[in-house]
């Protein structure tokens, strides 16, 4: 149930989670907020979901896709330091890994229409 409204609204979900993660690499922050998990967790997360839909309704064309969200977010870690904020080759790295592992998720999901427990 959850994978047909992904599918069926993958182009805004990635939308709105490419904003979000945008604004929220590059707004200025003096310090990072208390949450779970690590920084690199947190970019990890963030981009494995970023992908997943896309990967999930456009399997064809995942590999430019996922090299897109890859390059974006490098160009992040790139403008960061010009918005008070750290640009990580690590963090480029879990971005990275994370878009690898919501590509496999997808596939996975895939391979089993109806069956898959989300």
């Amino acid at each position: 149930m959850l994978i047909t409204w992904i599918q069926r609204h993958w182009a805004l979900l990635t939308a709105l989670l490419l904003v979000l993660i945008s604004v929220l690499s590059l707004s200025p922050a003096s310090q990072l907020p208390a949450v779970p998990g690590t920084d690199k967790t947190h970019h990890f997360i963030a981009y494995a979901a970023c992908v997943f839909p896309l990967a999930l309704r456009r399997p064809r064309y995942w590999l430019w896709l996922a090299l897109a969200i890859i390059g974006w977010s490098g160009a992040i870690e790139l403008i960061q330091p010009y918005v008070n904020r750290y640009g990580e080759w690590l963090d480029l790295a879990a971005n990275s890994l994370g878009v690898l592992i919501g590509v496999i998720l997808a596939s996975l999901c895939r391979l089993w229409p109806g069956k898959t427990p989300l």
